[in-house]
C-alpha cells in the first residue's frame, strides 16, 4: 500500500489533477482506495451501477463497447468511469484487466465531499472533463438530421 504522499505525488502526475495544490492532492489520495485485479477480471461490465472512478496506478485494462468491440487501451496513468462522478446512468461499456491491474478509485460520495470543502477541485474536473467532450452541436445537428 503506497503512502498518502505518494498517493497525492500520483496524483499530480495525472492530468486530470495536475492543477491540483499538493494540499488538496493530499485530501483527495486520503480518499482513495486501492484495489488490485487480476489479469482477465472485469472491472464492470455494459448495464452496471456506476458510482466510482478508477485511475490505473499500474497495468492495462481493454474498454470495448456494449459487443465487446474494443475502443481503447489503457496503461498506467489513465483513469476511466468519470462520467459516473457526474450522472447516475449504468455504466455503457466494459472495461476488462489485460494484466495484473492495481487502481486507485475515488466513489461518487467522496468526491462530492472533497468538492464541498474546496469547490475548486469541481471547476478543475469539469474543465479537463468538457475538453474531451466533442461540440453539442455537430452531434445536435446529427441526431436532428440537419447537414452543416
Amino acid at each position: 500500500m503506497k503512502s498518502l504522499i505518494e498517493r497525492a505525488f500520483f496524483l499530480k502526475k495525472m492530468r486530470l489533477f495536475s492543477d491540483l495544490d499538493l494540499e488538496i492532492l493530499l485530501a483527495i489520495a486520503e480518499k482513495l482506495h486501492e484495489d488490485d485485479y487480476d489479469q482477465d477480471e472485469k472491472v464492470f461490465t455494459p448495464g452496471q451501477v456506476a458510482n466510482r472512478i478508477y485511475l490505473i496506478e499500474s497495468g492495462l485494462v481493454l474498454i470495448t463497447d456494449e459487443n465487446r468491440k474494443p475502443l481503447v487501451e489503457l496503461s498506467a496513468g489513465d483513469y476511466f468511469g468519470d462520467e459516473s462522478l457526474f450522472n447516475e446512468l449504468p455504466r455503457g461499456y466494459a472495461a476488462v484487466c489485460k494484466t495484473d491491474t492495481l487502481f486507485l478509485t475515488l466513489s461518487r460520495s467522496h468526491l462530492l465531499s472533497i468538492i464541498s470543502e474546496c469547490p475548486s477541485v469541481a471547476v478543475t474536473l469539469l474543465q479537463a472533463y468538457s475538453q474531451q467532450l466533442p461540440c453539442r452541436h455537430v452531434k445536435q445537428a446529427v441526431y436532428f438530421g440537419v447537414e452543416k
